[in-house]
């Protein structure tokens, strides 16, 4: 008899170049770790104050890891010129993955992952740092939706070690691999999440902290009381109205929103403190003023 000749296993693409839509918080810093691990990345951002921002926030970032004598000067430098501005998305041709990370809004998303499926090259996998936007409406509006998936970072990415890998169920196995493997290359430890509102971590810590707003709401103690009761008697880091502040009180609303409409669940109601302030600007950190007021 002759002898079964073996099956070589199949051997997952290489990824080069990471292309990141937006030089927002979350796409700078994603945008470092990338040229961190060694790749060529490209930010698109059509702003550009938004664009010298980020600059000076990577270049903050990466002075500050000298100092502490994790990298060295020349390491910076590699690592910063690793990383170009680009202000159109028709620079992603060449992109292997484009990891978008524009604003929390499902009609901005969708046109941009429109537009990126007719760009960018047929083997090129786009993903999206969505907390909230079904990973299944965006891969809808593309002609590859076994190349589409979810790559939820958390804030900050330089930082936190956790990354969400949103699969559909037109995502193919070659795409999750490659993903999966990108994310162990970042330092990163994945996990895998259905396509459900939300996810796992979004829906966890929007819940805690809209269930914080609604005791501040309905008085039972003060913003600073329920932070510190959170801290000291949970050992959280930060408090979850402070927290709120940091990401954004319209991201909050916007995912707590995406929570209730999908599951049509009143547990999931955005508290009214949380919409009011919302409407009036008070937005947290990047206003000035959310639960607490900064300079």
């Amino acid at each position: 008899m002759k002898a079964k000749k073996k099956t070589a296993k199949k051997k997952v693409p290489t990824v080069k170049t990471i292309g990141i839509i937006g030089a927002g918080q979350m796409g700078t810093g994603i945008a470092q770790v990338a040229a961190q691990t060694g790749f060529n990345v490209t930010v698109v951002e059509p702003y550009e104050e938004k664009i010298e921002q980020a600059k000076r926030y990577i270049d903050t970032s990466l002075s500050r890891a000298v100092e502490m004598g994790k990298i060295n000067q020349k390491k910076k430098d590699t690592i910063f010129k690793l990383i170009t501005f680009s202000k159109g998305l028709t620079c992603l041709k060449k992109a292997d993955i484009v990891i978008e990370a524009a604003v929390e809004n499902r009609g901005v998303k969708e046109d941009i992952f429109s537009n990126l499926d007719k760009i960018c090259a047929p083997h090129a996998i786009i993903s999206t740092n969505t907390s909230s936007v079904p990973i299944a409406k965006l891969a809808k509006v593309t002609q590859r939706p076994e190349k589409v998936i979810g790559m939820h970072f958390m804030y900050p990415a330089q930082k936190m070690k956790l990354l969400e890998i949103i699969k559909t169920p037109a995502t193919s196995d070659e795409t999750y691999k490659i993903v999966k493997n990108l994310a162990l290359k970042m330092g990163k430890t994945p996990i895998t999440v259905t396509d459900r509102p939300c996810f796992v971590t979004s829906r966890l810590i929007q819940t805690l902290i809209n269930e914080a707003i609604f005791c501040l709401y309905e008085g039972v103690s003060t913003k600073e009381e329920i932070d510190t009761a959170l801290k000291l008697g949970m050992n959280h880091p930060m408090g979850p109205l402070a927290l709120a502040d940091l990401i954004g009180l319209d991201t909050c609303l916007a995912i707590m929103e995406t929570l209730y409409d999908g599951f049509k669940d009143s547990k999931y109601r955005p508290c009214p403190l949380l919409r009011k302030y919302v409407e009036v600007g008070w937005l947290g950190r990047k206003t000035g003023r959310g639960f607490y007021e900064y300079k």
